[in-house]
Formats: structure tokens, sequence, C-alpha cells
């Protein structure tokens, strides 16, 4: 750990490059100031490994890499037991303001930050009929995009994971920030992740059909392979159309697949053999893991696309893809590889991607990919409960072009000096 330690010294002694820097209002050059917004700041909730990652310089690919901004405001929502706020606000000198107003306008009365860090995930929430969880992220954005309007300015905003749990708060914070002008990036970690086997999408190419496999439950970790599959098949022939109906399939329901052949059994060889090595007899029972049910949400596209999303075993850093191109023998496949430490290393990446995302007011891939992902999440939790389990989804007719993103993936040179064999650390990863 003490060669990791000098390696992040080195990094910030070194600097930021003039990109990274914004002028104020005396004309010197300063880092951009970040609000931090979030539920809460407990050891691996959301909150503290991605904060981590703008406190102390990181590793991404391999490098030492300062986070070129300055937390500057925290607010908590909530503070359960093990909360890191105070401690944290303490070492690096934060102060922590009871609103998010306050914390934007740093206790004065305008909007005194660069970018916005809204962190909705975790803590304790109610959740609804369907058994979502009701995050807060549509109130704090709600907020967040007040406060710009009383000021007259607007900055970029990142929201990790989905938008809302519901599809019309979603839409209207899309639509606030087309409105206003809101440079906006949202989603998670798991599509920047380290693709192995190597695998590169051919942009333009025609998709016949695609998998997606996680090892989560439902909702929370069907969101993520949603996205899995999103922000690959977005880059096919003709950009993103959008999505016309949603099926959930329970586990009954995907045991009689390989009879009724809803989905191609040999793409979910190829996605699981891409991290196995070897095709499970049974899905919902994989040696050296927990016995559960699965389950399947099939999405059918505007242009003709069948995708089909796949719970497999009790593995919450399960990702696996596979897709069938058009004139092609060869399927196309790969697990994600979030390196050690579980998923908590993942988010390098993603503090990378937003805080290119503050630094330069354009997000590196399109939120509407999460959009897209989040109304259909809140579709397939609706079909759920459907007796034919199919949802007709006319309102998830969005299209876009997606953006190339491979500078904001980890491509595994991180996890040759991150390993296994490291301690995790108990607190932000770069202090002593």
């Amino acid at each position: 750990m003490d060669i990791f330690r000098r390696e992040f010294l080195a990094a910030s002694a070194a600097g930021l490059a003039s990109s990274s820097l914004l002028a104020g209002r005396d004309g010197r050059r300063r880092r951009p100031r970040v609000a931090a917004i979030y539920t809460v700041f407990t050891y691996r909730s959301h909150g503290h490994v991605l904060l981590e990652n703008f406190l102390q310089p990181y590793l991404f690919n391999g490098q030492p890499t300062d986070p070129g901004v300055e937390i500057v405001s925290f607010y908590r929502d909530q503070s359960p037991e093990g909360d890191m706020t105070d401690d944290v606000s303490k070492r690096y000198g934060i102060p922590v303001y009871e609103s998010i107003r306050e914390a934007l306008c740093l206790g004065g009365d305008e909007l005194a930050v660069d970018a916005v860090l809204s962190i909705g995930e975790h803590g304790s929430y109610p959740k609804t009929e369907l058994g979502q969880t009701m995050y807060p992220r549509k109130r704090f954005f709600d907020e967040i995009l007040q406060v710009m309007k009383d000021s007259g300015r607007v900055v970029p905003v990142f929201n990790d994971k989905h938008l809302s749990y519901r599809w019309d708060w979603a839409s209207e914070m899309a639509e606030a920030c087309r409105e206003h002008g809101i440079p906006l990036l949202a989603g998670s970690s798991v599509p920047l992740a380290e693709r192995n086997p190597a695998m590169e999408f051919p942009r333009g190419a025609v998709v016949e059909e695609a998998i997606s496999i996680h090892g989560g439950p439902v909702e929370s970790y069907d969101f993520h392979a949603l996205e899995v599959l999103q922000s690959i098949v977005e880059s096919r022939r003709g950009g993103e159309t959008g999505i016309k109906q949603v099926r959930f399939f329970d586990a009954e329901a995907v045991r009689q697949n390989a009879r009724l052949g809803h989905w191609s059994e040999d793409l979910v060889a190829a996605a699981m053999k891409a991290q196995l090595g070897y095709l499970p007899e049974d899905l919902g029972a994989i040696k050296g893991e927990d016995k559960i049910e699965p389950h399947a949400i099939q999405l059918t596209y505007n242009d003709g696309l069948k995708a089909t999303v796949l719970r497999v075993g009790h593995d919450s850093t399960r990702w696996n893809f596979a897709c069938r191109l058009k004139k092609q023998s060869q399927l196309l496949s790969t697990a994600f590889q979030v390196g050690p430490w579980e998923n908590r290393n993942l988010f390098k990446a993603l503090a990378h991607a937003i805080q290119h995302h503050f630094r330069t007011g354009k997000p590196p891939y399109p939120a509407e990919r999460t959009l897209l992902v989040t109304g259909t999440l809140a579709a397939a939790m609706q079909a759920m409960q459907e007796e034919s389990g199919i949802l007709q989804t006319p309102h998830l007719a969005i299209r876009y072009q997606a953006d190339k993103f491979t500078a904001m993936r980890e491509m595994g040179a991180s996890w040759k000096i991150i390993t296994d064999e490291m301690p995790q650390p108990s607190g932000i990863h770069g202090e002593k």
C-alpha cells in the first residue's frame, strides 16, 4: 500500500492542467467547485465510494489521477449509525449544510458552485407497492433546479444511477435539463468496467439479438444489466430508436425458455462462458452461490431488435453480455470485470467520467441512455404485475445518437497495481 500511496501523492503534487481550471471573478484560475448532495455517507455506500475519488487522487487505467475539482460543501439527507460525514468534513475542511440550497450557495444567497454531485442511493427510505425504493433523487433535483433558476445560472449536474423510480418524474427531470440548458450526466459505474475478454462493439453494426446477465435482485440490479445492454446496443446502425414493449418473465417462465425459445440459449451460453468458462445446468443454482429464483426482462425495440436481461445465480459482480450481429456467425460476448474489493474500485472510472463532465460541461455519454433505462425499468416493474407480463411502452420512443465513451472506461491496468491481496481501506482510500 505504501507504493500505491506514494503514487497518489505524486499525482497530487503534479497539479492540474489548465483545462481543469476555471477563471474566478478575480481572474485567478481555480478548480471547479462541487457541491456534494447525498442520502448517506456510510462505509461502502455510493456516497463513500464515489466521494473518496473526489477527495484524493486515484488510479484510472493504471495512472494516478487528480480529480481536478474541489468538493466545497456537503448536504446529507440522513445520518445513520456509521455516518462518515462529520469525520470527513473535519479532515478535509468541507462544511456541512442543513439544506441543499445552503450547500449550493455556500451559505449565501445565490448559486456559488460550478457543479453538483447528486447521490441518491442507500439510506432508509420507504418502498412503493411494486417494491421500488423511493430514493429522493427527484426531490434533490427539484431543489437543485430551483437554486439555479433563482440565481439565473446553470451548472453541470450528475445524478447517480437511474433518474427516479417514477417515469413521469424522470421525464420531468430530463425535460427541465433540456429547457434550461443544464448539462446532465447520469447512470452507474458498470458500463465503464473492464471487458474480459476484450470486446469492442463495431459501431453501426446491425444487432439481431442481445442478452445481458446479472446476479442480483429485481429492480436494483436489473437497472445495471439494462444499462450495460443499452450502453452497447445504442451504437447499432441507425442509432437508438426506443422501446415499444417490455415483458417480464418469472422463474417458471425462465425455465420454460428452452422449450419455448423466447430468447436464444446460445447467447446465454456465450455470456456465461465469458465469465465462468462454462454454462451452468441450472441458472438458479450455480456452484458456490446461494440458490435463487431467476427472472428475465425482454425488450422489443422500435427497430425490431430483441434483447433480454436475465438474472443468473447470486453474484453481485456478475455482468455478462452477448449479442448476435447480422451476417456474422461468431457471437460477441464479454464479462464486465469490476476489479478487487468487490465493486468499490469500479467507482474510480465513474468518478473520472463525472469529473470530465464537471470540468468541460460536456457529458461523455448521453443522459438519454439513463432516461431510457429508467423508463424501461419502471415499465418492467409494472409488467411484473400484469397477468400476461407484457406492457406496451409507446412513451419510450426515445431516439438519440450514442457517443463513443472508450476514454472513460477502465481497461484493467489499475488491477495490476490494486490487487485482491491488498487489504481494503476502511475509510478514504488515500489516507494513511
